[in-house]
């Protein structure tokens, strides 16, 4: 198969060549930006009258009957077209004859496949905002409910202090806020056009970048032709975006798969989110969040993959980009569907408030309280107060019960300036909204948490 650029050469590509080379298998899913960018283009080239009125229709018109073609399945794809590009570019001309060799005027491949690649990666980075925002409802809606559930907050997962379950899923929401952040920035950061600067350092024709920028609603054009051809921070960001959220969900995750066991028995994943066993008739499977920390992994490979693709490249194009794309092209498939999945397996759980509440008795949660008791109520060094509320704690141990129900004579026995003023403060209940700083526990506060990601949600463009 005759090649595109082959005037130069007096030897046909080997077939090895081709299947080494090509990336027409996987960058195919670009068809969409591709002709759209090809239209933009031949537009603004008859506007600076390169191409004349009739070239132009002709052109547009070949173009909207190769979408169509792909779109129906009537395409035919082949390797050795090498690429998207030339594959639409060769059928093109098919089409409309030698005029549609006029659509390349100005352009290269290396201008091309930047606009293409950075309008994808950009529509993609607000459509994955989208989806995480779909999950930061469900979360605020199952918090909304249990802003007096009590839950152990833990520090090296260790019974640490009473907290309430909305505030501890609302540690999540921020985390999905953040990430929401992350993807709006990056698209807009990101808005630029490429297009016009051809293979790295321009063109000679008489062309209007603005007019091809403003067609696709960039928000102006590169300074640097020489950086632009070769610029793949845009999908370094996506990439980055994607496995910080992955990573975020992967503790989400790790605290389901323990919540959902029976040591835990918080709560209970629906019969459509898990699965069984091969051989034990009884098991119940935690798969979702599992699959969900495991293609965190995956999507962490794909950012080192391209940062090392792009460490040691010389300025501008080199065909090591050609890498850039099938790791962009998993992580968003697998941030998407991880996503979808997540949000339903949320929204279909069951809640254990029951076995959450006895959870905080055990390890002692309200001690801390009993500390801050003895520092602020009987004037003494807070660290004197950790000391005796240690020696509390010890006693309990021995009698084989929470401080939270050790009786008054118990505790003014370890320290008679302990007043029984200190009764309610050892409550679980109590110690939690006893919690009332600014992003606190206590229930007020959590509930001007939840006022806050609703009103967030409400407002958020995308």
């Amino acid at each position: 198969m005759e090649k595109m650029w082959s005037g130069r050469f007096q030897q046909s590509a080997s077939s090895l060549l081709d299947d080494f080379n090509a990336s027409i298998l996987f960058d195919r899913r670009l068809y969409r930006e591709d002709i759209e960018g090809s239209t933009a283009h031949v537009r603004m080239l008859n506007a600076q009258g390169i191409v004349t009125d009739d070239e132009c229709e002709a052109i547009i018109k070949g173009l909207q009957q190769v979408l169509k073609e792909i779109e129906d399945g009537t395409f035919v794809w082949h390797i050795g077209d090498e690429d998207l590009h030339m594959a639409i570019e060769k059928r093109l001309t098919a089409i409309v004859g030698d005029v549609g060799g006029k659509l390349h005027t100005a352009r290269s491949r290396n201008d091309q496949v930047a606009v293409d690649f950075r309008r994808y990666v950009i529509r993609k980075n607000l459509e994955i905002a989208r989806l995480i925002r779909e999950v930061m409802e469900v979360i605020v809606t199952i918090a909304s409910q249990h802003t007096e559930t009590l839950i152990p907050g833990m520090t090296h997962l260790q019974h640490a202090q009473p907290i309430n379950f909305a505030f501890h899923l609302l540690a999540y929401a921020s985390m999905f806020e953040r990430d929401i952040e992350r993807f709006r920035q990056s698209a807009r950061r990101n808005n630029i056009s490429p297009l016009g600067c051809a293979a790295l350092a321009g063109t000679p024709h008489n062309i209007d970048r603005n007019m091809t920028a403003r067609s696709f609603g960039f928000d102006g054009v590169s300074t640097n032709c020489l950086d632009t051809v070769s610029d793949r921070d845009f999908a370094l960001e996506i990439l980055f975006n994607i496995a910080t959220m992955m990573m975020h969900i992967s503790r989400l995750s790790e605290e389901l798969v323990m919540w959902s066991s029976y040591e835990f028995g918080f709560v209970e994943l629906s019969d459509a989110y898990a699965t069984g066993s091969s051989i034990m008739p009884q098991k119940k499977n935690p798969d979702v969040p599992e699959l969900l920390r495991g293609k965190t992994g995956r999507v962490n490979g794909n950012l080192v993959a391209l940062l090392t693709v792009m460490k040691g490249l010389p300025l501008a194009y080199n065909k090591d980009t050609q890498e850039d794309k099938e790791g962009v092209f998993d992580s968003i498939d697998t941030a998407e569907i991880s996503l979808q999945i997540l949000r339903e397996a949320l929204a279909t759980m069951q809640i254990n408030t029951g076995a959450m509440e006895q959870a905080c008795k055990i390890g002692h949660l309200s001690a801390t309280d009993l500390a801050d008791y003895l520092a602020a109520h009987c004037n003494i060094p807070f660290r004197t107060a950790h000391f005796i509320t240690g020696k509390v704690v010890a006693r309990a141990e021995v009698l084989g019960i929470d401080v939270s129900d050790l009786s008054f004579e118990e505790l003014h026995r370890i320290d008679e300036r302990i007043d029984e003023s200190v009764m309610p403060k050892l409550q679980l209940m109590n110690s939690m909204n006893a919690r009332t700083s600014q992003g606190g526990t206590a229930t007020v506060r959590t509930l001007e948490q939840l006022i806050y990601f609703e009103h967030y949600l409400k407002e958020l463009e995308l």
